[in-house]
């Protein structure tokens, strides 16, 4: 086959258009990019967009039929994580019963596909997590992200690819939510004082390096579970404080405190982030350094303002 006919869904969103953005440089792909969406939220006029609820598995079917992708890479998720505690059927119908639905699509027309998942998956007792680390969700959102992943393996034996991922950062087009990063550099950009946990560790990654690996994957034709992430492992007080270094803020806004200074109802796991040797090996993936990630965002937002 000359080239992957690529249908990537949640494509509106932070991830999927930074996917999308990677693929539609090589030839070696044909992109029909989906969302909710009437229409994308960026402009590439090198593949083809489609509006798709997931969760509707009749208009996936139609998609599926149209486009005829041999690879989907799913990038639709509900990621709030107290969004998903409260809305708990709309978390398990985009989380977990819609891979079931893209699973069992691509098991009948022989197509891969590859799940972005999250280290919500664990319960962060014992982080940095390699692949063979053992599932342990701490709160809904990684249950229904569990579940996804457990539908993922309906798509067929070797036809299916699972990749986590951590603490995601980047910058994208007329984005519907937010994201760490963003979220500080607007807050101490206005001078806001800031408090900010230094009992959470994470590996943050910047989604372009996500999207590069995911392209990896695809290019490899890599099967089974691979951890993409930044190699760091540092506390969310210590990713704000790098921000604000990058950024030229103020980093004596941010007072760094414990997690049980908010009044928080979902628990969140205390010790992730990734050991991403797998990724580095069979993908060749080579994530930026923190430094070098927020800096690249820091031009890109310099060039487009958010």
């Amino acid at each position: 086959m000359l080239f992957n006919r690529v249908l990537v869904t949640g494509a509106n969103g932070l991830l999927g258009q930074a996917v999308v953005r990677r693929l539609v440089q090589s030839q070696e792909y044909d992109v029909l990019a989906t969302a909710r969406d009437d229409a994308p939220r960026f402009d590439h006029e090198s593949c083809g967009y489609a509006p798709l609820d997931v969760t509707q598995p009749d208009d996936v079917a139609a998609v599926f039929r149209d486009f005829t992708p041999n690879v989907v890479v799913n990038c639709a998720a509900k990621s709030d994580v107290e969004a998903c505690d409260t809305n708990r059927n709309e978390a398990w119908a985009v989380n977990a019963r819609a891979v079931k639905t893209l699973a069992k699509q691509c098991r009948e027309t022989g197509a891969r596909l590859v799940q972005v998942s999250s280290d919500f998956v664990f319960n962060g007792k014992r982080g940095p997590y390699d692949e063979t680390a053992r599932p342990d969700p701490v709160n809904y959102y990684g249950r229904t992200k569990l579940a996804g992943e457990n539908a993922v393996r309906e798509a067929g034996r070797s036809n299916w690819a699972i990749v986590r991922t951590v603490l995601l950062y980047g910058t994208g087009q007329d984005l519907s939510r937010s994201n760490i990063v963003l979220w500080i550099v607007d807050q101490l950009s206005q001078h806001e004082p800031l408090h900010i946990v230094d009992d959470q560790h994470r590996t943050p990654t910047y989604v372009d390096d996500l999207a590069e690996g995911i392209e990896r994957l695809i290019h490899f034709e890599k099967t089974g579970i691979y951890h993409l992430s930044g190699r760091e492992l540092v506390s969310i007080y210590e990713l704000a404080c790098t921000v604000a270094e990058v950024f030229d803020l103020d980093d004596s806004l941010i007072e760094p405190v414990s997690s049980d200074y908010f009044d928080d109802t979902v628990e969140r796991p205390s010790r992730t982030g990734f050991i991403i040797l797998k990724a580095e090996t069979e993908l060749e993936y080579d994530p930026r350094s923190l430094e070098e990630g927020l800096q690249d965002l820091k031009e890109r937002l310099g060039a487009s303002p958010p």
